[in-house]
């Protein structure tokens, strides 16, 4: 179990020894912001960060572009920043790779970014309902779909993409690395070593015992499947094709989904395993992809 969740929180420890060293201080122009909000719907308070870009604090009449990026499982609102990943956008921005938009990360625990079975932990509500409107009237951003996207990571890329066909209308770009994509678990558990791993890892969210039917519902194929098809969604996802817990077989038949629905997307299978190794190589490329989403770079088209 202890290892499961390692290779999934993706641990301090691991990123020194890779040598991403957790950011000590950001560029002067540049600032992120470390805070938390009041949860009403959670009855507790939720951290986050905010990263803002180097023209934010001068630029004083000027809107940005949102991302929310969502962490994975065992990490926390300042993963970025314990991970290196700031230096990384920081490094992309001062090479014209991508534009100037703001992106918050909130702490989600274990959640996987859903209403939990039992009710406890409404998660999506908070997110959709208290935390959105809270950090789009505390920031300069812009606040309508063409300007909002959502990004994450494991569990968190699970998050970012049910999020974004739950609520098409809201998001206009969507990007996941080694998203938790499992198209359909065994009916019967001990008949798949990933389903009991899944059952482990997820906590209560899902139900105690795991609930396959609630994961069914939940399921971002699922959503695919019986929801309308998105207008003018960017979709980018990526995964590793040595991934632990076989989310690489997920991410395929996701792809070939979207490809049968005619839904645009843009998808890659690299060499890799599910750790910070891979997410911090081809994390560029999903903030790339934000970026032009965002109309902020010529390059490309993610459609």
């Amino acid at each position: 179990m202890s290892r499961i969740w390692c290779r999934l929180g993706i641990p301090i420890a691991f990123l020194i020894l890779s040598g991403f060293a957790p950011a000590i201080s950001v560029q002067a122009e540049s600032r992120a912001e470390c805070r938390s909000l009041p949860s009403k719907i959670l009855a507790s308070d939720v951290a986050y960060c905010a990263f803002l870009p180097p023209s934010y604090d001068a630029e004083k009449a000027r809107r940005y572009p949102i991302l929310y990026f969502l962490h994975g499982l065992g990490e926390s609102a300042q993963i970025l920043l314990n991970s290196g990943g700031w230096n990384l956008i920081q490094d992309l921005r001062q090479q014209k790779e991508i534009g100037d938009f703001v992106i918050v990360t909130p702490s989600a625990d274990r959640s996987f970014y859903i209403n939990s079975l039992n009710g406890r932990v409404r998660y999506e509500d908070f997110f959709m309902k208290e935390f959105l409107p809270y950090i789009e009237n505390h920031y300069r951003v812009e606040a309508n779909r063409r300007g909002r996207g959502i990004m994450g990571i494991s569990m968190g890329g699970y998050g970012a993409l049910r999020l974004a066909f739950r609520f098409p209308d809201l998001f206009g770009s969507v990007s996941a690395h080694s998203a938790a994509l499992i198209e359909k678990l065994p009916s019967t558990q001990g008949q798949s070593p990933q389903a009991d791993n899944l059952a482990r890892l997820v906590g209560t969210a899902f139900g105690v015992p795991f609930n396959r039917e609630f994961w069914d519902r939940n399921n971002p194929f699922t959503l695919v499947r019986n929801g309308p098809r998105p207008a003018n969604l960017w979709i980018y996802f990526d995964c590793g094709t040595e991934d632990q817990f076989g989310f690489d077989v997920g991410a395929q038949a996701f792809d070939k989904l979207l490809n049968t629905k005619g839904i645009p997307h843009e998808f890659h299978l690299y060499p890799g395993g599910h750790d910070w190794s891979y997410f911090a190589e081809h994390f560029p490329a999903s903030l790339e992809f934000e970026s032009r989403a965002f109309g902020l770079s010529a390059a490309g088209n993610g459609n």
